[in-house]
């Protein structure tokens, strides 16, 4: 069965407390390569049959409505993983 995968990640205007949580503990650990770290969301849609463009579209729609916040948050990847798609997607 293949698996939609959509990533959404806050706008890059907005702050990130948890990102800059990371990149202090980073930080503090000598990893002072890291210089910043934005926290983000994945979801995984597993789906029975193949994935289409019609699937795609609805999945689309659900990451702008559903999974994600508009007004604090970008979709910025849905793409496809298994077997039995037949078409790739990004945001």
């Amino acid at each position: 069965m293949p698996t939609i995968v959509v990533e959404v990640m806050p706008k890059a205007e907005l702050l990130d407390p948890q990102g800059k949580a990371v990149a202090g503990v980073l930080g503090r650990l000598g990893k002072s390569r890291f210089t910043s770290v934005r926290l983000g969301k994945r979801f995984e849609l597993t789906i029975d049959g193949p994935v289409d463009e019609a699937v795609l579209a609805e999945v689309r729609e659900l990451a702008d409505s559903v999974l994600s916040n508009a007004v604090i948050e970008d979709v910025v990847g849905i793409h496809v993983v298994g077997a039995d798609s037949t078409v790739g997607a990004s945001a």
